[in-house]
């Protein structure tokens, strides 16, 4: 059954990118597994007995929203991060400030390169990262908030870097 399922999906693949390979099973995986979170976090918060908030905080989405950002670039980007990505990617050049361009590797399966995809686009990682930070200001949130802030602190901390860094390279404006 499995195996007709899979089967089915190439089929659809190839008629939905015939020019192009598209690892339409590889993001089914990858959809279920999201998924898999989403239901782990909800039952997880069930199970506690912790009330979900029926509207978060102005001060909790933002600051949710910036240490996502941040985590996101940091695995996806991140020269620090490249051994996490190394198996599933090859390193094509510096990106700037501390980030890395790679490509993901063709070889293996539709679910090896949809993870390669995955952990090397930070839009895509965001989706991933704010509902594991969201899920833990439910299930832990004083220690979500604190490593939130440090996120956070280290987002603002690299746009002053790179705004000191454009003041410096900018023309003297008296001469």
């Amino acid at each position: 059954m499995l195996n007709t399922g899979r089967t089915a999906l190439a089929r659809v693949a190839v008629q939905y990118a015939p020019h192009e390979h598209r690892p339409l099973q590889g993001y089914a995986t990858a959809l279920a597994a999201f998924g898999g979170l989403a239901a782990t976090l909800t039952a997880a918060a069930r199970l506690s007995g912790r009330p979900v908030p029926e509207r978060p905080a102005l001060a909790d989405v933002a600051l949710i929203s910036i240490a996502t950002h941040k985590l996101s670039r940091l695995l996806a980007k991140g020269a620090v991060t490249s051994p996490l990505r190394a198996p599933l990617t090859r390193y094509t050049g510096p990106a700037g400030a501390a980030e890395l361009n790679e490509e993901v590797r063709d070889e293996g399966s539709t679910v090896r390169h949809s993870l390669g995809e995955l952990i090397t686009c930070p839009f895509c990682l965001g989706v991933w990262v704010a509902t594991g930070l969201t899920g833990g200001l439910v299930l832990a949130p004083r220690l979500t908030r604190f490593a939130a802030t440090a996120l956070t602190a280290t987002a603002v901390s690299d746009f002053l870097q790179l705004a000191y860094d454009a003041v410096k390279k900018a023309p003297d404006a008296a001469g």
